[in-house]
């Protein structure tokens, strides 16, 4: 089987060999394919994935999540980072995470989102509040008071919770700008005004003088798993592919802000 002749002038293929060359180059890339998808492997199994989160988000979710993939890739160390409300991306937006459990809604027009559990708003009132009392409340009877909210630069998630969508021509009053759970209640105690949040927050951040009061008649808050799909290391990667497979949560879009 001759697959080249030679010559003074050089080496040129046989008919035989040129038939046989696609076949040739076909099986070498998947020999390349196989060899990436090897040194790929190999990543995932050592390195560091900055996860990020923001603060009081998911908090007992973050605990599972990382037990759950650490024991399954123990050569991965994952590094939680939290972030306060000026930046609800838990710095996906500037890069400085490629994973992180959020609240949407956020800006992240590029990235997937996984959702991972829904939870119900809760008011946050001083306790000598005229409504610390009741068992409950609607949205409509709090949109007066003045509100304790993220800086500007929380953009959508901000207006989220100050429940924009439902105030038509009666712009809050803002009582005070915090950028963590801790400054947000310390106002609130002091009487400065209000706050709107999500039920596990209730749980976590319970305080002297304040109290928490479900609301009734709004829709969902969610936790999701947010990354960008272009920009995933192999840690990240398989970070990913771990929740999709062990949590059934299912993939859904984010919730809408208007």
């Amino acid at each position: 089987m001759v697959l080249f002749s030679r010559s003074t002038r050089g080496v040129a293929l046989t008919d035989l060999g040129a038939a046989w060359l696609p076949q040739v180059q076909q099986a070498l890339g998947g020999v390349d394919a196989v060899v990436d998808n090897l040194v790929t492997l190999s990543g995932t199994r050592h390195g560091v994935l900055r996860l990020g989160y923001l603060i009081g988000t998911g908090a007992d979710l973050l605990f599972r999540l990382v037990r759950h993939f650490e024991a399954v890739y123990p050569d991965v160390t994952v590094e939680p980072i939290e972030y306060d409300f000026a930046d609800p991306t838990a710095g996906l937006a500037d890069g400085g995470t490629e994973v992180a459990i959020i609240r949407p809604p956020v800006d992240l027009p590029e990235h997937r989102m996984l959702m991972l559990d829904s939870e119900s708003w809760v008011a946050c009132l001083p306790r000598d509040h005229r409504l610390a009392e009741r068992a409950e409340v609607e949205i409509a009877e709090l949109l007066d008071d003045p509100i304790v909210c993220a800086p500007l630069t929380a953009g959508p998630w901000r207006d989220y919770w100050l429940a924009m969508d439902v105030r038509g021509n009666r712009p809050p009053t803002i009582a005070a700008v915090a950028a963590t759970y801790e400054a947000e209640t310390t106002s609130i105690a002091r009487g400065l005004g209000i706050s709107f949040t999500s039920s596990s927050v209730a749980r976590f951040y319970e305080r002297p003088g304040i109290v928490y009061v479900p609301i009734t008649d709004r829709p969902p808050s969610y936790t999701a798993l947010a990354w960008k799909p272009s920009a995933l290391s192999p840690q990240a990667d398989a970070l990913v592919r771990h929740v999709q497979s062990h949590w059934n949560f299912g993939e859904t879009p984010p919730p809408d802000a208007d």
